[in-house]
């Protein structure tokens, strides 16, 4: 009776086992592929997530994109990133932000203000950008990263348009009247050594989607709430506030 049974079950479950085979054709490929080595980490190989990125971004009704905020240390960085975030909060929209000093607190306090630490820096937050990426975040990443080509190494991460660099065009001597934490005065007087903009270049941006200067013509400074409505007009017109096709 109980083969009886099942045959006459079975015509239901064919359907279903063709709907399965791909997926587990795939997982059988997965198994087979071979590993490869990555710089140091051998033997590994890149295993695809179960929901997509675009299923993610049409849940959260927005793509994920990655802007970069690149100037001199008390350019405005951190505030703008900050308002902006309020902003796209107040939208409805899914944030995460990267400072460069908090950052410093825990993922990388081991690293120094050396040429090939700030490059580690920048690396290692560029990885955790485009994870967030991945995810149908917008990234609000807000670090000095002087090099240029560490910037670049970033965008190459990112699919084309997903990354903004955004230049805070600041003159030096309006961030040093500012100077929030009191460390161009520590560089001036010889007591801060590698600072940038002092004894440590700034590579400018050559090419950066979005430039925010400190002035508009008439000479009056620009509010943050500007310079944030600025970039979402950015956004917007990209259609990166959306997550439909």
């Amino acid at each position: 009776v109980s083969v009886t049974m099942a045959l006459r079950s079975l015509p239901r479950l064919v359907p279903a086992l063709q709907r399965a085979a791909p997926a587990w054709q795939l997982l059988q490929a997965r198994e087979m592929s071979t590993a490869y080595d990555v710089g140091k980490s051998t033997n590994i190989k890149w295993h695809e997530g179960a929901v997509p990125t675009e299923t993610k971004e049409a849940l959260m009704d927005q793509r994920g994109c990655v802007l970069w905020f690149t100037g001199l240390s008390g350019s405005g960085k951190s505030t703008v990133a900050c308002t902006l975030e309020h902003a796209l909060a107040e939208r409805g929209k899914v944030t995460a932000l990267l400072d460069g000093d908090n950052i410093r607190h825990g993922l990388n306090k081991n690293l120094g203000f050396s040429a090939d630490d700030r490059q580690e820096n920048i690396r290692r937050i560029g990885e955790v950008s485009k994870l967030f990426h991945d995810a149908g975040l917008i990234t609000l990443v807000s670090f000095i990263s002087p090099y240029r080509r560490d910037r670049d190494a970033v965008r190459a991460r990112l699919p084309p348009g997903r990354f903004i660099e955004v230049f805070m065009k600041v003159p030096i001597d309006v961030c040093e009247q500012r100077d929030p934490k009191g460390l161009y005065k520590k560089a001036r007087a010889g007591k801060l050594k590698g600072f940038t903009g002092i004894d440590d270049p700034y590579e400018e941006p050559l090419n950066a989607e979005v430039v925010l200067e400190a002035y508009d013509p008439s000479g009056k400074q620009y509010k943050p709430e500007l310079l944030a409505e600025k970039l979402l007009e950015y956004l917007e017109s990209k259609k990166l506030l959306t997550g439909k096709n």
